[in-house]
């Protein structure tokens, strides 16, 4: 019974836990299988055709996610439906929600076109949260986006994941160098969009870059190191506002919005004219940015893109590891 339901090509380069998927969709279309018939188990495939239990178990958990297969304790596994059609659903752990998170989610949701149902969850930089939100989704979905922000050695956690329908989000971690990704190039990113704009930030004497540190990639403090060196450009890189003392004819480059923020009020009170004799820069952009203070000049990924990218990756079960695009939107604070 089991050969006459799963069917193996050796020729073939699909996956073992793949070609068990197909022969139950198979069976189900050619009418083998129906609504209610009991499926051989993990132990009948693993001893009829030598295969690890661990294949077989991608293979199943992949079905019941899919709604296609059914568990009952101690009897064995049942088809639950012959709609071999049913949309992908996808888990999704995010790091936080801010405003350009959520332009990506939602890029992501509109290009999916109702082809997909979703499920968001965010670990808060929690690597407890996320270790349990990671282990909670195994078998319950059939692709998983994970963006494992400033978390490092997650492969043991990941790994247990269907492995080819993982996708890393945003940070590219070497640990993670299989895995499909779409990611943000931190420190190249800042570097090319700054050579970018070299003719107007040659009208400044001074760059200083703010950057809290904590959750935010350091990669970029090699970026702008390297920028200022190889140009011969006076900078300082500092953690808090909380002791300078802004001057005129200083380019500011702030990771954080409060930073931005503080920016924006201590040149107001000192009447600096923004982007004529003291300069901003802010990293990540938000359509808040486009008008504060004239508008604001970033230095931004396209978030939207990478919603897309993403999207389009999962239907098409494309396996690429992807640089989003990054560019330096210049406003009126330059």
């Amino acid at each position: 019974m089991t050969r006459k339901i799963i069917h193996f090509n050796q020729n073939l380069s699909i996956p073992k836990y793949r070609q068990i998927i197909n022969s139950i969709y198979h069976a189900i279309d050619r009418k083998i299988l129906n609504k209610g018939d009991k499926i051989p188990s993990i132990n009948q495939v693993c001893a009829e055709f030598n295969l690890s239990r661990d294949t077989v178990m991608v293979a199943f958990n992949e079905l019941k996610a899919k709604g296609i297969i059914i568990s009952q304790p101690g009897k064995g596994y049942y088809v639950a439906s012959t709609n071999v059609q049913q949309e992908e659903k996808i888990f999704v752990l995010f790091d936080e929600l801010n405003s350009f998170k959520e332009d990506l989610y939602n890029s992501f949701l509109k290009s999916l076109n109702s082809k997909a149902n979703v499920d968001i969850y965010f670990h808060h930089f929690n690597y407890q949260v996320f270790k349990n939100l990671v282990l909670g989704s195994i078998g319950n979905y059939t692709s998983y986006v994970i963006m494992p922000a400033t978390f490092d050695n997650t492969s043991h956690l990941v790994n247990q994941l269907t492995k080819d329908r993982v996708y890393i989000l945003d940070r590219f971690k070497k640990d993670l160098k299989h895995y499909p990704a779409i990611y943000q190039d931190f420190e190249n990113d800042l570097y090319d969009s700054l050579v970018e704009g070299i003719d107007l930030i040659n009208n400044y004497r001074s760059l200083i870059l703010v950057n809290p540190g904590g959750k935010e990639p350091e990669e970029r403090e090699t970026g702008f190191k390297r920028f200022c060196t190889e140009r011969g450009i006076d900078f300082r890189i500092t953690k808090t506002l909380d002791d300078v003392t802004i001057c005129k004819n200083e380019l500011y480059i702030a990771i954080s919005d409060r930073d931005l923020v503080e920016l924006v009020k201590r040149a107001q009170q000192k009447k600096y004219h923004i982007g004529r004799n003291f300069g901003i820069i802010s990293v990540n952009d938000t359509i808040l940015k486009e008008v504060v203070a004239g508008g604001i000049t970033t230095i931004s990924t396209d978030f939207k893109k990478m919603g897309t990218t993403l999207a389009k990756m999962i239907l098409e079960r494309e396996k690429k590891q992807v640089r989003n695009p990054a560019s330096l939107i210049i406003r009126s604070s330059l």
